[in-house]
């Protein structure tokens, strides 16, 4: 190969996590050694005690609000950003405004890309949200944390699907097919 001709291209990698991740992933192991702390702590005031026993004091055992048993299983799953996504997708009018919302709707989000996808009623209206993206992207990620949302992908309008009869010839394309 010579120096002139590329060679193969790498794919892109990830940012390094920085800011509010780091912070974020460093609250969380902070949070999951504290606990283990007290567990360890418990059991063995437990064990003095003479095992497990029912009381009038709480314990591990005892019933937890139904909000604190969601906000744990997010976080010991690592479910924050998918969360908080799904947070965004029910405030999306408050977010890009009424008007764009009653034409614009968020339909998933890809956490391995961080690729948001949203879906327009129209060309026109896909097409100013696509000049709009940048800016949404940011106000996506100031409140979500950063990249977050890389992209925001903007889907027009999809047709129905035309399927007349049960039977199909192979490559056809509907009823106006002119069949050559």
């Amino acid at each position: 190969m010579s120096e002139n001709t590329p060679g193969p291209k790498k794919a892109a990698e990830p940012p390094e996590p920085s800011g509010v991740d780091l912070a974020r992933v460093a609250l969380r192991a902070a949070k999951e050694q504290a606990r283990a702390r007290g567990d360890a702590a418990r059991e063995k005031k437990q064990a003095r005690r003479g095992g497990l026993r029912s009381g009038a004091h709480a314990d591990g055992r005892d019933p937890m609000a139904l909000g604190s048993a969601i906000n744990r299983l997010i976080t010991e799953r690592g479910w924050e950003t998918p969360a908080a996504v799904g947070g965004v997708m029910g405030r999306w009018p408050q977010i890009v405004g009424d008007d764009l919302a009653k034409h614009c709707v968020p339909e998933k989000y890809d956490d391995d890309e961080r690729v948001l996808v949203v879906r327009c009623d129209s060309t026109a209206w896909a097409t100013n949200l696509r000049l709009l993206a940048p800016q949404l992207v940011a106000r996506l990620n100031q409140d979500l944390g950063h990249g977050t949302v890389r992209l925001i992908k903007v889907l027009g309008p999809g047709g129905p699907a035309q399927r007349y009869g049960p039977l199909r010839a192979p490559g056809s394309t509907g009823p106006g097919d002119t069949y050559g």
